[in-house]
């Protein structure tokens, strides 16, 4: 049910978004509470992760196994990123020949059941995800008595964002900013991945065995890391398909078991990933005002990852900046800003040229990471509430690591002001994909993560993300849908607000009802480029070969959390627990 999982977590999303407008929800601080964990010689031994990916959907199966060795009862607590769009889909505990399956519930009921468990002496385990920001999970494993082992599996699925050259790029992320230990337990990582159009090749941030393809066709393949990988910085694939901007459309059944619900009816995930005529392109625009926000917080001292490199991230910062400003084209207009616990800006927007531009490099040239704390809300209210140039569309450049605790309020900002495109680039290993993916969804523009480990990685990304900020604007876009006499669609997505050359945008749709005679269905997209409209269209068959939402679908959300409480064996654990908090 990976489709129906996607599409229950893009719903999910939706459903939050639209609750933080009604609540006002504030800086939560999460991430003064998560950097105060401690190193610690924990009860958790090693990990296992499985990659499956099809197509450009990948489900990860981790397997974490602790053991108590002190001889007292413990509680292990594991704060742990995931990408900002991953639905985890199950929770379930191994303790000795017995299985414990979580269920999602709402999340002071989870808690409270948590909580009552342990008070009790039963064994319990308990999985949140964060409400200030999607990407951060806490795991807490409860009356693990003394030599006790326990093997915890999670699993979620997430779509894979494309990158400068087409790749779809999937990314395990190791730690939490700014922790840098290497840590103390073991990762064992491989995947499976297949694909309707033959796998090129496969590159990475770590060392891997060779691609071992499964068919003659190279539509289905493995890949592993190589021995001794030691899991102090995020494992990264890119994997290359052939004709990779072939639309492309899934229907996934639904559960027979399941009433007639998300879960019960069949989905249909649409991919578009288009190309627009050369016509078009031709014409690329050569106006408008660029702004650009460039993190100078303390946390941007850190390096760019944990291989042997001097560059930090406040240098790949500016080097970023300085290349997008050196390929501005003349005639536009710019602004520069820095933030930390504070904000600065070079000038008021000024016209490009090389005066100018000169001016500019000069000043970033100089500029470093000592303004403090990531306080990104306060600049971003200050260049929304300057007045546009006319005739000049607003772009907004974001760079940054992206610790931040306010990730929510600001995404809503951004979504209120979204006529300013705005593009993001998360800096350093780390950097929080809920917040850069964020920023460029809520803001119609576009994400990018630059991590340090390609030489070359950082000038495809810029140059992409200037490409699409100059290309010719979409306006008028359209989704129609022709289905079979007797079925109907609900779209569970959000509109689609902007389209790129070079960008995927995913549409999901819930199908109920049902036709004794045709069985080909059609999406049509439609939208207007200067001087022409443009037209995608996909056939498909479709037969297939939030709180309520969340707790139905067996998704997590930020209001909803999974509990498994072990109440089988009768024991009763002895003794006051003592917490251990996990890096």
């Amino acid at each position: 049910l990976t489709v129906h999982r996607l599409a229950a977590r893009t719903l999910i999303r939706s459903l939050e978004m639209e609750d933080r407008d009604e609540m006002g929800e504030t800086d939560g601080g999460i991430k003064e509470k998560v950097v105060q964990l401690s190193v610690q010689s924990g009860p958790l031994q090693s990990i296992e992760v499985e990659l499956e990916v099809r197509d450009h959907v990948a489900t990860v199966v981790s397997t974490l196994k602790y053991q108590n060795k002190e001889d007292k009862p413990v509680e292990a607590v594991f704060v742990f990123p995931l990408p900002g769009d991953a639905a985890v889909c199950h929770f379930s505990a191994v303790i000795g020949q017995k299985e414990i399956v979580a269920e999602v519930k709402e999340k002071q009921e989870a808690r409270e059941e948590y909580d009552d468990a342990l008070s009790s002496g039963q064994q319990a385990f308990l999985l949140e995800e964060s409400e200030q920001s999607p990407d951060i999970f806490s795991m807490k494993v409860g009356g693990l008595a003394p030599g006790e082992s326990a093997s915890i599996r999670l699993e979620y699925v997430t779509e894979l964002a494309v990158q400068a050259d087409d790749g779809l790029r999937f990314c395990l992320p190791a730690v939490l900013n700014p922790r840098y230990q290497p840590q103390p337990y073991t990762l064992c990582f491989c995947g499976r991945l297949f694909s309707p159009r033959p796998i090129c090749k496969v590159e990475s941030s770590c060392s891997l065995e060779p691609l071992q393809y499964l068919n003659t066709d190279q539509t289905q393949a493995t890949v592993k890391l190589a021995a001794g990988h030691k899991f102090d910085r995020d494992v990264e694939l890119v994997i290359y398909y052939k004709d990779a901007h072939q639309p492309t459309a899934v229907v996934e059944a639904g559960q027979t078991s399941a009433e007639t619900t998300l879960m019960g009816d069949p989905v249909v995930m649409v991919s578009l990933y288009p190309e627009f005529p050369q016509s078009v392109m031709s014409s690329v625009a050569s106006c408008g005002e660029f702004v650009f926000l460039l993190d100078r917080s303390g946390s941007m001292k850190r390096k760019m990852n944990n291989k042997e490199s001097h560059q930090t991230c406040i240098m790949s910062d500016r080097d970023t900046l300085l290349l997008l400003l050196k390929s501005l084209p003349m005639g536009c207009y710019f602004n520069i800003y820095s933030f930390g616990s504070r904000y600065q800006h070079i000038f008021q927007s000024v016209e490009y040229s090389q005066k100018t531009m000169e001016e500019a490099l000069k000043k970033v040239e100089e500029m470093e990471a000592n303004l403090g704390g990531t306080e990104i809300l306060k600049p971003l209210k200050h260049i929304y509430s300057q007045h546009c140039i006319p005739n000049q569309p607003r772009q907004l450049f974001v760079f940054t690591d992206g610790a931040v605790g306010n990730t929510k309020e600001v995404l809503d900002l951004v979504k209120k002001n979204s006529g300013s495109h705005c593009f993001s680039f998360g800096i350093g290993q780390g950097a929080s994909s809920a917040l850069i993916n964020g920023l460029a969804k809520e803001g119609g523009g576009h994400a990018q993560f630059i991590t340090g480990t390609d030489r070359m990685q950082p000038k495809f990304q810029v140059m992409q993300s200037l490409r699409f900020a100059l290309q010719p604007t979409v306006e008028d876009i359209s989704v129609t849908w022709g289905l079979p006499k007797g079925v109907s669609v609900t779209v569970l997505s959000p509109p689609i607000t902007s389209i790129f050359q070079g960008q995927r945008s995913l549409i999901y749709g819930q199908l109920t009802g049902q036709s004794t005679d045709a069985t080909d269905g059609c999406v049509t997209v439609r939208c207007s480029l200067p001087g022409q409209p443009l037209e995608m269209k996909l056939v498909f068959s479709v037969r297939p070969a939030v709180d309520t939402l969340s707790v139905h679908s067996g998704v997590s959300s930020s209001f909803t959390a999974f509990v498994a409480v072990n109440k089988a064996d009768g024991k009763v654990i002895q003794g006051p627990l003592v917490r251990r908090n996990i890096q």
